[in-house]
C-alpha cells in the first residue's frame, strides 16, 4: 500500500538530526515540520526570512501575517528571528543550511532533479529551489514514485528542465526510500505492504537491490 503524504513526511522527519539547519519545500514538504521525533531539535527556516519556524497552527492561533515561503500560515518557535529576504538566501547560498527537502516532478540516477516547470504549463517560477539544491549541505526529495497514469518519475535521465544536476542523495517516494549513488538508485526501504517488484515495475531508472529490503517505520 502507497504511503500518504503524511506518511512520507513522517519517514522524511527521522531524517532530521539534532541541531541541524532545515529548510521545508513547498507541498508535502512542509507537512515535515509536523512530524519532527521528540527529543530532536532542530531549526526550521523558511527562504521568506524566518528562522524557528513551528508547527502548522491550530485555528485559533492563526496569524495571518505570519507565513511562510508557500504563503501558509505557520507558528514562530521561542527565540525565532525574523529577516529580510536578501540575508535568509545569503544564508542558504552561505551553505549554512544542514538539509533541505523539496518536491520534485522528477528526479535520476544521476542526481538529478527537475522540480519547478513543466513546458507549456503556467509556471509560477523558481523560487528558492536552484539556491537551495546548490547551497545545502544534504538535500531530501519527497514525490510520487509515478504519475497517475502510472509512469515513473524515477527515471535514467530526466526529460524536464533541470533545477539541479548531481545534488540529490536521497529520495523518498509513496513506495519507497532510495540513495542515490555511483549514478544509480540504491533501495533501502519499501512501504509496508509494497513488495520490491511493485517497486522495480515502476522505477525507469537502474535500481540497486542488495539483501531482504525491509519495511520502513513510520509510526
Amino acid at each position: 500500500m502507497a504511503l500518504t503524504r503524511e506518511e512520507i513526511a513522517k519517514r522524511i522527519a527521522l531524517e532530521m538530526k539534532d541541531g541541524d539547519y532545515v529548510n521545508l519545500g513547498i507541498g508535502i514538504p512542509t507537512l515535515v515540520a509536523n512530524y519532527i521525533p521528540k527529543g530532536i531539535n532542530v531549526v526550521l527556516q523558511s527562504e521568506n526570512g524566518l528562522l524557528g519556524m513551528g508547527e502548522f497552527p491550530a485555528e485559533e492561533d492563526v496569524d495571518a501575517d505570519l507565513i511562510n515561503a508557500g504563503k501558509q500560515t505557520v507558528t514562530a518557535d521561542t527565540g525565532a528571528a525574523f529577516f529580510s529576504s536578501s540575508e535568509s538566501f545569503a544564508m542558504i547560498r552561505g551553505g549554512h543550511v544542514d538539509i533541505t527537502v523539496l518536491g520534485a516532478f522528477e528526479v535520476d540516477q544521476l542526481g538529478n532533479i527537475a522540480s519547478f516547470m513543466i513546458p507549456g504549463k503556467l509556471v509560477k517560477g523558481m523560487g528558492g529551489a536552484m539556491d537551495l539544491v546548490a547551497g545545502a549541505q544534504n538535500i531530501v526529495v519527497a514525490m510520487q514514485h509515478a504519475s497517475k497514469k502510472g509512469q515513473s518519475k524515477i527515471l535514467k535521465k530526466c526529460s524536464l528542465p533541470l533545477t539541479g544536476v548531481s545534488c540529490i542523495k536521497k529520495v523518498v517516494t509513496d513506495l519507497c526510500v532510495m540513495e542515490i549513488k555511483n549514478e544509480a538508485f540504491h533501495l533501502i526501504e519499501r512501504a509496508p505492504g509494497v513488495s520490491v517488484e511493485q517497486i522495480q515495475q515502476l522505477t525507469d531508472g537502474t535500481l540497486i537491490v542488495e539483501g531482504d529490503i525491509p519495511e520502513m517505520q513510520i509510526d
